[in-house]
């Protein structure tokens, strides 16, 4: 009778089990984002990374030291089970709309790229928009401003 008894709260055992690993995966997610200084917004956990650390002047592909510190990135975040996330490349207002949402499409894709390879992922499962300068994170009017908002925001889903 004692052996019935025991099966009986057997599968207890493993949903409060797999529950605690749950838990235990969720905050490894939130501690390795935070490390990295994303922040949570409505949900969304996002990190702006400047054009000028990633980026020369009015060029997409990445510098080699910076390709390399999104690759380590993406890597470690992968371990916690983050393997999809969305980058969205923004600009100043100077330049031709058109130009700027190419531009910032073109520094998305080529931060996915990197981000892929890092966290050995399907390029698939990261989505990228240009978004040009339709969302300013500051004051366009000084140079300080302008280059705030260049920038590539990486935006992962709350896990």
């Amino acid at each position: 009778m004692g052996n019935i008894l025991h099966l009986l709260y057997l599968p207890q055992f493993f949903l409060a089990a797999a529950r605690l690993r749950k838990e235990n995966s969720l905050q490894n997610k939130l501690a390795a984002m935070k490390s990295y200084g994303f922040t949570e917004t409505n949900g969304d956990w996002s990190l702006g990374i400047s054009d000028t650390i990633l980026f020369d002047k009015n060029d997409y592909h990445l510098r080699a030291d910076s390709k390399q510190q999104i690759r380590t990135m993406a890597s470690r975040l992968a371990t916690t089970g983050i393997t999809h996330s969305r980058l969205e490349g923004h600009t100043d207002n100077y330049g031709e709309d058109g130009y700027n949402e190419m531009l910032s499409l073109k520094r998305a894709n080529s931060v996915a790229d990197a981000w892929a390879e890092g966290a050995n992922i399907p390029r698939a499962n990261l989505t990228t928009r240009g978004l040009g300068k339709k969302y300013p994170i500051a004051s366009n009017d000084t140079a300080k401003g302008r280059a705030e908002n260049r920038r590539v925001t990486v935006v992962i889903s709350t896990p």
